[in-house]
């Protein structure tokens, strides 16, 4: 007798979700800045390393990495916990997802970037904004898309 598959919990979900986010984050600025994806690891690693983290090679590499993947797993959190309070996103994930992709946006770049090691707000051309942006817009929808499961399965 073969059982069903168990839907997945809520922290199995925001898990996964920040993770895929995250590690499709990491290839798509790479793209966009035509570097590679160490390169990137080690330019998130400047948050906390400062300057001195892009020629530190492969540890501020493996940090960057495990940085960008705890800030993926927090902004899946933090998604989860406000479609809690508004459960109409929960059914339109696709719609949740664009807009808390716009929101991740400004916040990483007009707050935590200040705030970090890296010390200002990005500087965009026109084509550059438009591009990030829509970078994380699909990084909104791949949360939003793993945590629908979870809110379904409440359901």
């Amino acid at each position: 007798m073969v059982s069903s598959p168990q839907p997945r919990s809520a922290i199995a979900n925001i898990l996964a979700g920040g993770l895929v986010a995250g590690t499709v984050d990491l290839g798509a600025a790479a793209l966009l800045n035509w570097v590679s994806p160490v390169f990137i690891a080690r330019y998130v690693a400047i948050g906390v390393l400062g300057r001195q983290s892009l020629d530190m090679g492969t540890p501020s590499a493996l940090l960057g990495v495990v940085l960008q993947w705890l800030m993926s797993i927090l902004i899946a959190a933090i998604y989860a916990v406000g479609t809690r309070q508004l459960p109409r996103l929960r059914s339109r994930w696709v719609l949740g997802g664009l807009a808390y992709g716009v929101v991740v946006f400004f916040v990483m770049n007009y707050v935590v970037l200040p705030l970090s090691r890296v010390g200002h707000i990005a500087h965009f051309t026109p084509a550059t904004f438009v591009e990030n942006l829509l970078a994380m817009e699909l990084f909104g929808l791949i949360v939003a898309y793993f945590l629908r499961g979870a809110q379904r399965a409440r359901q």
